[in-house]
């Protein structure tokens, strides 16, 4: 079995709007040295097989059809081999 943990992020040449209000409200308490934040999703899940590859593959197919907009949105997965007792 693995752990899956994926972090989906805004493309960067797409408006934030998110990270722009964080980064204006972070202004107005004194944060000074902040600039350019970007607000993402960090998602986490099990895949219940024991080979890698087939996981991998689980994984991106869902992070691309279920979890991330593929327009909008760029994505990348660690996976992580856990015990399942």
């Amino acid at each position: 079995m693995y752990k899956a943990t994926v972090i989906i992020k805004t493309r960067k040449d797409i408006l934030d709007p998110q990270g722009k209000a964080a980064e204006q409200g972070a202004k107005l308490l004194g944060f000074s040295n902040v600039s350019g934040t970007r607000i993402g999703k960090h998602v986490e899940f099990f895949v219940n097989t024991n080979n890698l590859e087939e996981a991998k593959k689980e994984v991106k197919e869902y992070s691309e059809k279920l979890l991330s907009n593929p327009i909008m949105e760029d994505f990348e997965f660690n996976l992580e081999e856990v015990d399942e007792t």
